[in-house]
């Protein structure tokens, strides 16, 4: 793989699963260590994942072989504000804080949880319909100027609202961590993936694998899409279907850094591996067609 340049990799480790996998400090390190060896140094994380638990989860594994801090880059994300009580979160329900003194809070808290002097990479987690994006760009300079944070980005955000931010920053946003598979494909068609090319920017895809549904659902899509990834599996000489739709995502202009939810690392072996695979334009549009249920006009 190929991370020359790019401020975040071709793969990423999501850890959004690190309680479920319930590894051990020692066992974080041994499964990242593993990823290294493949050539996966990033790694996903947001403030509110396992509800705020996660990220010093991660930590405690940094503190135990802190020399692993600088193999790696972080990448997190904050603005997600769940209606917790549990957690010291008054009220009655979930919204965003994109306020400056949220952000700045929040990275402060992320460096702490990881054992670290800076973040590699902040997104703002979810669009705020009351973000003012002169108050973000205030709290992004600032931790900038600090060392904090080394980047910045944004999640989930529409093309519009990654042009408003970027608006008023003199630095460019690193990436917009999206939703897309070969059964979510909204990115294609409603700007998000043409505004990424416009910019050169690399987006972050987010369950590329629909989440597990692209092989456990028995919907007419899934069912056409599992049949077509077998054929083109076949036809490349692919040892499974997920390594088909990794590739199928690699072939994207915009050169994304895909996001790996496992915690199998045979699994991220396949993903790797999926990036030497080559899909013909046909065959692209072939499982392309499997998803929509219907052949381009």
């Amino acid at each position: 793989m190929s991370n020359v340049n790019r401020p975040i990799g071709e793969l990423v480790l999501g850890y959004w699963r690190l309680l479920d996998w319930q590894f051990s400090a020692q066992q974080c390190i041994e499964f990242t260590e593993k990823a290294l060896e493949l050539g996966i140094c990033d790694t996903d994380h947001a403030d509110i994942y396992g509800q705020y638990e996660c990220e010093a989860k991660f930590g405690e594994a940094l503190k135990l072989q802190p020399s692993l801090r600088d193999q790696i880059r972080i990448v997190t994300k904050c603005g997600i504000r769940p209606a917790l009580a549990s957690k010291g979160l008054a009220g009655k329900a979930n919204h965003y804080d994109s306020s400056k003194a949220h952000i700045i809070a929040s990275a402060q808290q992320s460096l702490k949880h990881f054992a670290t002097d800076r973040l590699d990479v902040l997104l703002i987690h979810r669009p705020d319909y009351l973000m003012d994006a002169d108050e973000v760009a205030e709290a992004f300079i600032t931790l900038k100027q600090q060392g904090d944070v080394l980047n910045f980005g944004v999640s989930n955000f529409t093309p519009s609202q990654v042009a408003l931010l970027q608006s008023r920053l003199d630095f460019e946003l690193v990436t917009n961590q999206i939703e897309c598979s070969v059964v979510e494909m909204s990115a294609l068609e409603n700007g998000t993936l043409d505004q990424c090319q416009q910019m050169r920017m690399h987006p972050m895809l987010w369950s590329p694998l629909a989440g597990g549904r692209l092989f456990s659902a028995q919907s007419e899509q899934a069912i056409r899409l599992q049949t077509v990834l077998r054929q083109v599996a076949e036809e490349i000489d692919a040892n499974s279907m997920d390594q088909v739709a990794y590739a199928w995502l690699a072939m994207l202009p915009s050169k994304p850094s895909i996001v790996l939810g496992t915690g199998n690392i045979e699994r991220v072996a396949r993903a790797v591996s999926a990036l030497t695979l080559k899909l013909n334009k046909e065959q692209w549009y072939r499982i392309w067609q499997a998803s929509k249920g219907h052949s381009v006009p």
